[in-house]
């Protein structure tokens, strides 16, 4: 009797390829999260956090229990497949090869090293176990992090099976579906290279031209940026009607230098940077992480970028940084996979050397930081999936995260300390205003001073805000 489990579509397990009844989507959730990380005990408190976000509900303990409940007796009578109990937390126990996440990833790793004509059926063997949309009947905060994540890794997937189509010479039959995928995607310059490639082998070459002068054009508007040099080089090849030759690999190890500037206001936080110094910067044989959290506005990023600019002697190989969008109004925020593809970038790994799957991209990064005295800025972390996949495995690696959470999975499941911020003293609250505007004007207006310094009740942002406005009065 088969069982085999779902993720890449609804959240199911199947008998011999039929669902049973796991009920609604709360027990789901607590399925997936014992799937995604197969074979790993999570406390409840990590599961909690996994089910309700941050702030699980006052009863989340007693729940979890019903929730587990409820699963055990949807399991019961099915061979090996039993929740256990563990000092460590809860464990489902599976064979890897049972959950299409996992056999989704071990197909795609493995077509890397494979023939093309092996590895385009493995591929597409891979994409086939897709039946909908990822965790499907399952929402919050830590199952829209894992979905965004397999949906780069599906897209990954996608276009390492598009350039093993191309060497195999099937160009002819992928043409019409790069198109679609095309008028989807106007900002991948790896599709669009793989569009411009196929219209020229098609003897296209009007229509090749025209796509990159389109894909340029919305780079420049939209992006501000130009195509990058695999998809100037590839333009060039089509224009003097070359054949196109491989990528050539950059010569040489960049040392990443990506803090933003140093922040030209800093006062106060005086026992707040002598803790980071030493939880950071002791030398201690574990790895040394540091998950600054508090309130919008506390100065959380401002503090960990005046730390990382004062320790910046410290990490001679160098300094990566990324912006997580966490908490951005504006737009979803930024998927693990597209940051580690950017720190790809830094480190120097040609395009062409890259893993399609998220898991070989981590890996990559991994091992090229491994032993680098080097510092990691996670800045606006939303939650713990966030950060898990870009923390190194090198204890010399140091890492400095940022979050409006508290980010408890993560002290949970990693024993990350936490740096609590709260807002500035009146006396540093006055200083950083002094810092934005003249001292005199201090002095020769005190009670419209401590209205503002009231109103803005400590917040590091605030007074700038404040500030900034009263400077344009």
């Amino acid at each position: 009797m088969s069982v085999t489990f779902d993720l890449l579509g609804e959240v199911q397990v199947k008998v011999a390829g039929v669902p049973i009844d796991l009920g609604h989507a709360r027990p789901r959730c607590v399925l997936a999260a014992l799937l995604v990380e197969p074979n790993r005990p999570l406390p409840l408190d990590l599961l909690a956090e996994r089910v309700w976000g941050e702030r699980p509900p006052r009863q989340a303990r007693n729940t979890l229990y019903g929730y587990l409940y409820r699963l055990r007796q949807a399991f019961a009578g099915l061979p090996g497949v039993v929740i256990d109990r563990t000092p460590a937390g809860y464990l489902l126990p599976v064979d890897e090869s049972a959950v299409d996440v996992h056999r989704f990833r071990s197909l795609v790793r493995r077509s890397h090293t494979e023939d093309d004509s092996q590895a385009l059926a493995m591929v597409e063997q891979a994409l086939g176990l897709w039946h909908g949309r990822a965790l499907g009947g399952v929402e919050g905060p830590w199952a829209d992090a894992v979905r965004r994540t397999l949906e780069q890794e599906r897209w990954s997937a996608l276009l390492h099976r598009n350039d093993v189509l191309l060497r195999l010479g099937h160009h002819d039959a992928l043409v019409a579906e790069l198109s679609m995928l095309a008028d989807e995607n106007p900002l991948d310059e790896r599709l669009a290279g793989q569009r411009v490639l196929a219209l020229y082998r098609c003897g296209r070459l009007a229509d090749a031209l025209e796509h990159y002068e389109v894909v340029r054009r919305r780079l420049a508007d939209e992006l501000g940026a130009d195509p990058g040099p695999q998809l100037r080089e590839l333009h060039q090849h089509v224009l003097i009607g070359e054949p196109v030759a491989p990528a050539i690999p950059r010569s040489g190890t960049p040392t990443p230098r990506q803090l933003p500037a140093a922040p030209r206001l800093f006062v106060g936080r005086a026992n707040e940077l002598a803790r980071m110094d030493k939880a950071l910067a002791s030398g201690a044989d574990e790895s040394p992480v540091l998950a600054i959290v508090g309130a919008a506005g506390t100065g959380k990023t401002t503090l960990a970028l005046h730390w990382a600019h004062r320790a910046v002697d410290l990490f001679p190989d160098g300094q990566l940084h990324a912006d997580l969008r966490g908490f951005d109004p504006a737009g979803p925020p930024v998927p693990p996979a597209v940051v580690v593809r950017g720190f790809l970038d830094a480190l120097g790994v040609p395009a062409a050397s890259v893993s399609a799957d998220l898991d070989g991209q981590v890996a990559l990064y991994r091992s090229l930081v491994a032993g680098k005295r080097m510092l990691v800025v996670l800045d606006n972390a939303g939650d713990t999936a966030h950060v898990l996949p870009l923390l190194p495995g090198s204890s010399t690696c140091t890492v400095l995260i940022t979050s409006r959470h508290r980010l408890t999975g993560l002290t949970a499941s990693h024993g990350v300390p936490t740096l609590a911020l709260d807002v500035l003293s009146n006396s540093e609250a006055r200083d950083l205003l002094i810092g934005h505007l003249a001292e005199p004007r201090i002095r020769a207006e005190p009670d419209a001073v401590a209205d503002l310094l009231r109103s803005c009740a400590g917040l590091p942002l605030a007074l700038a805000v404040v500030a900034a406005r009263a400077t344009l009065d």
